[in-house]
């Protein structure tokens, strides 16, 4: 499944989602090559960096409060769920301590369900065009990040991936027309990733089709 994953995937980059999963399964992945993984929780994160190759590409990818990014800064690739100010404005603060600077996507919500974290257009105009954030140094914007609607009807997902696009399409032309580090779009999970490749994702984020359903008793 892996290697016809990659393939399908075409230039879009596999984030594989090892979110309950043992070590021994993200081990597998890895003697296939896969080297870039995503997590939701930090308190799975940390062991997994701790026991697992160190030339593995960490993503936070699951909502993120601010009093958790310190335990991350160290070594984490990208954070994909940005949804505030503040919470940008911590990332920067470790990233200092650690003297790293932290890759970051903003997290926007693109679909109609209550629960989700995210952004709407005009929020990250307001984050951008503050007086705090040209001073975040230890920052790196490189994109967006969405999640479609739980449902079948393809157009839906579809519009909610177009929707995504248009949003960093504006954001690039506005404030990064210049800067190649913001090229990455973030969508696209197992049940919807070739709607999300079709419409322009560059990271897909893909847990149940690699490794089965998820096993909770592997989480304390």
């Amino acid at each position: 499944m892996y290697k016809q994953l990659i393939q399908e995937l075409g230039s879009a980059r596999l984030v594989a989602v090892s979110k309950t999963q043992p070590n021994e399964a993200i081990m597998d992945l890895y003697a296939q090559g896969q080297r870039l993984f995503g997590e939701n929780k930090v308190q799975e994160v940390v062991p997994k960096f701790e026991a697992l190759p160190k030339d593995i590409e960490w993503h936070l990818i699951g909502h993120l409060q601010s009093n958790k990014v310190k335990y991350i800064a160290s070594f984490v690739a990208m954070i994909h769920s940005v949804d505030s100010l503040k919470l940008l404005e911590e990332i920067n603060r470790q990233a200092v301590k650690n003297r790293r600077v932290i890759d970051c996507l903003l997290q926007f919500k693109i679909n109609d369900e209550e629960t989700k974290f995210g952004l709407d257009i005009q929020e990250a105009f307001a984050l951008l065009e503050s007086l705090s954030y040209p001073n975040l140094q230890n920052i790196r914007l490189c994109g967006v990040m969405g999640m479609a609607s739980f449902v079948e009807d393809e157009e839906q997902i579809r519009r909610e991936f177009k929707s995504l696009k248009n949003i960093f399409d504006q954001l690039k032309a506005r404030y990064f027309p210049n800067d190649p580090a913001f090229k990455e779009i973030s969508m696209g999970m197992s049940d919807d990733y070739p709607i999300a490749v079709e419409e322009g994702s560059t990271l897909v984020r893909i847990g149940t089709l690699l490794f089965g359903a998820r096993n909770y008793g592997n989480v304390g």
